[in-house]
């Protein structure tokens, strides 16, 4: 697991009703426990404080320790700049405490003249995982005098010695890290304690998996994702439409490559349409197909494109060709469950319903959440793609990992959500996703605007609703 990790857990938490709140309690209880464990009691400890999230467990554990400990917290900087509301309020709650003694140093000259020779342990909670660069002042010197007593007493670090990894860091005898350990620490000793996060969010997607994949970077047209949807033929040129009109919501440019009739049908003055001749796609279209690929980003295939033989070919000649990142949605599914091989060191997601993931792997798929996720991860393994198996609750894999999102109702079994999905799933992999993080993403995104139409309009609405909720929906999530 990684640092990102933590915030995505904490935002998917808050979502299922664990407050940051409890979250922090439990932290700031959790520190508390494995130094009473460790060092028993009767100690003298002092507590160092920055005005972030860190800090706020630090009062937390300050709060704990003194109920056996003469305790004493050092806030560095100025009590108003303590951030969140939780950190916030277990600051107050200390204000309140006779037996809890506090020290507020709110420049380095007040630091450099400490002398904490009296204490038995000190409590690092200055900086959390989230900080980037060199320590600045006061923190700098409240960690400079830590270490003056590195080996004198005993010093533990919240969740990671403040400062880390840059060469200015609290000289920790250990840290007390939340839940697990992260791939980005390493050389000083860790403790992992539990701080309360339900089983759930090692497998849920929620809208901290929308937020972390919504990367809009550039000013300047293009620069925040172009995509290009290859579908239609003579008989469908509206799933590739759906797809589309999702998608032009979340990146810069949106191209259809469409059979020329298909394409002359299309009246959106916010997608960029180009058209090939004849009905179908055929391996004749593929020089010009791939010329525009070099365009865009990323590519979503197969939006009513038909099974027809000569189109078989002309898909299979893309995926085989294409470097860059691919949906594969409907009829595209249909054609490389022949061509599975094809798929092996891409970037590439499958958006298969149950029907499809049978065609696809001549498997079932089973009922229970979690067989059904070990299955759609040991296919994603076996063919070296993602797999986001559509349904009451969308399965995603690549592989390695399996998530479940719950986002959507009934009212979604309307035709074209799938395009509207693939379309959105592609839209997230242009802006720079990796596929896992777009699977995801996409099935949150599109189940939660899903929603809000329901609550609008009943279970009686059309995918275009759904494609236009998306940016509501979208703001809704950065908000929350």
């Amino acid at each position: 697991m990684k640092i990102e990790d933590v915030y995505i857990w904490d935002i998917n938490a808050r979502w299922l009703g664990v407050t940051p709140y409890q979250l922090m309690e439990n932290a700031g209880a959790s520190v508390a426990r494995v130094i009473e464990e460790k060092f028993g009691k009767n100690l003298k400890i002092a507590v160092f404080c920055g005005t972030g999230n860190n800090g706020g467990d630090g009062f937390v554990a300050a709060r704990h320790l003194s109920y056996e400990n003469d305790v004493t917290v050092f806030l560095i900087g100025e009590e108003v700049k303590i951030r969140s509301e939780e950190a916030k309020l277990n600051w107050n709650i200390l204000k309140n405490l006779d037996f809890v003694k506090i020290k507020v140093l709110k420049d380095s000259s007040q630091i450099r003249e400490l002398d904490l020779s009296e204490f038995d342990i000190i409590v690092d909670a200055l900086l959390g995982a989230g900080t980037r660069g060199k320590p600045r002042e006061p923190i700098k010197s409240a960690i400079e005098k830590i270490n003056e007593y590195s080996g004198k007493v005993k010093i533990v670090s919240i969740d990671l010695p403040s400062g880390y990894p840059s060469e200015i860091r609290v000289k920790a005898d250990f840290a007390v890290t939340f839940q697990w350990d992260k791939e980005e620490f390493k050389d000083f000793k860790r403790i992992i304690a539990k701080i309360g996060y339900p089983k759930e969010l090692k497998y849920l997607v929620g809208p901290a998996h929308v937020k972390f994949a919504y990367k809009r970077k550039g000013e300047h047209k293009g620069q925040n994702g172009k995509l290009l949807i290859i579908g239609g033929s003579e008989n469908y040129y509206g799933a590739p439409v759906l797809a589309a009109s999702a998608a032009k919501h979340l990146v810069d440019l949106v191209f259809l490559l469409l059979p020329q009739n298909a394409a002359r049908r299309v009246n959106d003055p916010d997608l960029i349409v180009r058209e090939v001749d004849g009905l179908n796609f055929t391996p004749e279209h593929i020089k010009s197909a791939l010329e525009l690929v070099e365009k865009v980003d990323a590519i979503v295939i197969g939006p009513g494109i038909g099974v027809r033989e000569e189109t078989k070919e002309f898909v299979k000649g893309i995926i085989e060709r294409v470097e860059k990142p691919i949906v594969v949605d409907a009829d595209g599914l249909k054609i490389i469950a022949e061509f599975k091989d094809i798929l092996k060191g891409k970037e590439i997601v499958l958006t298969p319903h149950a029907g499809e993931f049978k065609l696809l792997f001549g498997e079932k798929v089973p009922e229970d959440l979690v067989e059904k996720g070990k299955v759609v991860m040991r296919r994603a393994k076996e063919i070296g793609a993602t797999i986001l198996l559509k349904g009451k609750y969308d399965v995603i894999s690549d592989g390695k990992v399996w998530l479940y999102n719950k986002t959507g109702n009934r009212g979604m079994t309307t035709g074209g959500t799938g395009d509207v999905l693939a379309g959105t799933v592609g839209a997230f992999l242009a802006l720079g996703n990796k596929a896992l993080k777009a699977a995801a993403a996409g099935a949150f995104l599109v189940g939660f605007a899903g929603d809000l139409v329901m609550e609008e309009k009943g279970e009686a609405f059309t995918a275009r609703d759904v494609a236009e909720k998306i940016p509501i929906a979208l703001k809704k999530i950065i908000e929350f």
